[in-house]
């Protein structure tokens, strides 16, 4: 089975204000990371950013046709984006419905997509990559 685990992070300086987010790929023992500013925004809104960013760069490292292939686990330290594409909680924030369509379409390019909640500890090199993006801003 082909599988690929990735910690996503996303976070702001203020609620809203400078925002970025952080993925780190793990696939065949090796790590890709990434960091990106993606400008002004919600911490949840950087949370979701950060996911479809890493669902899109998985699509792209393993190719449109092999991707269908792979499972993908996605790690986060966001309970409320776990929950929410669990289906534990309901989408009730306006601007994270489309970001949370994002996701769910970007899923159906994959054998299959998890979502697991960690704790922050567990997610430094992610958190790290969005402090390295939120310093580019300043």
């Amino acid at each position: 089975m082909k599988e690929a685990i990735i910690h996503t992070d996303g976070g702001a300086r203020g609620n809203p204000g400078p925002a970025g987010i952080g993925v780190v790929i793990e696939l065949d023992g090796e790590k890709k990371e990434y960091s990106e500013a993606i400008g002004k925004a919600t911490n949840n809104v950087a949370e979701y950013s950060a996911v479809v960013f890493a669902l899109k760069k998985a699509k792209s490292l393993f190719g449109k046709e092999k991707s269908r292939e792979y499972t993908i686990k996605i790690h986060s330290d966001s309970e409320l984006l776990v929950r929410q594409m669990n289906g534990e909680y309901k989408m009730k924030d306006e601007n994270l419905k489309d970001l949370f369509v994002d996701v769910w379409n970007l899923k159906q390019d994959f054998k299959n997509v998890s979502f697991t909640h960690i704790p922050r500890e567990k997610n430094k090199d992610a958190d790290a990559l969005v402090n390295k993006a939120l310093d580019t801003l300043i």
